[in-house]
């Protein structure tokens, strides 16, 4: 069984200038050009949080033809006057199906994606929803020599934690030992009739933030 490690976190928007905005205002720092999705109709924008990690903003996007299924991240359910959140998190793995088959909760089916010169195997539930409401993580393979992170712009960002929000913390605990999870992650217990939420603390140039 590989082990699996963070690999990027993200922000689901409306669209990538609110994402982005909430970025630049949280952590101080500016996003930069991702790329497209032609098989999601998304776009996203990017920050790189190390070597092998990074934060993405992605949002679906207008100039794109309708994908003709649901969009992934659960874009599809957002309003347009929905507030921008971190609301996924997506795990690394050299064997995405051993991983998968592992997993003690569906992750969903797994599918090729591009974007520009990269492309990947990711896992994605055929309503296009997060698992468990984004506890759950999706798995990645990336076919590449070098990491993505590795070619971004390094902004002074580091991801020093993220915590996973939950009503039933063990439930997610098994999940993450299931895939053999080496990451910076911590479950907590949600509070009565608090919903799943995520928190990331990113050190920037200009001190600890929490997005």
């Amino acid at each position: 069984m590989p082990r699996t490690f963070l690999d990027h976190i993200a922000i689901t928007a409306f669209s990538l200038e609110a994402g982005a905005a909430l970025v630049a205002d949280t952590l101080g720092v500016e996003t930069q050009r991702g790329g497209e999705h032609p098989r999601m109709a998304t776009h996203n924008r990017l920050l790189r949080l190390g070597k092998s990690m990074y934060l993405e903003v992605i949002a679906p996007n207008p100039a794109a033809r309708s994908p003709g299924r649901p969009r992934w991240f659960g874009l599809d359910t957002l309003a347009p006057h929905a507030l921008p959140a971190l609301s996924a998190w997506v795990v690394r793995s050299t064997d995405i199906q051993a991983s998968a088959a592992a997993a003690s909760e569906p992750l969903g089916d797994l599918e090729p994606m591009r974007r520009s010169a990269l492309d990947w195997l990711i896992t994605i539930p055929a309503d296009g929803s997060v698992p468990l409401e984004g506890a759950a993580p999706a798995l990645i393979q990336w076919h590449a020599d070098a990491h993505p992170a590795a070619r971004m712009e390094d902004k002074g960002c580091a991801l020093a934690l993220l915590e996973i929000f939950h009503p039933d913390p063990e439930r997610i605990s098994r999940l993450l030992s299931s895939l053999e999870l080496e990451a910076p992650v911590a479950v907590r217990q949600a509070g009565p009739g608090d919903p799943v939420r995520l928190a990331a603390h990113i050190d920037t140039p200009h001190g600890r933030r929490i997005l």
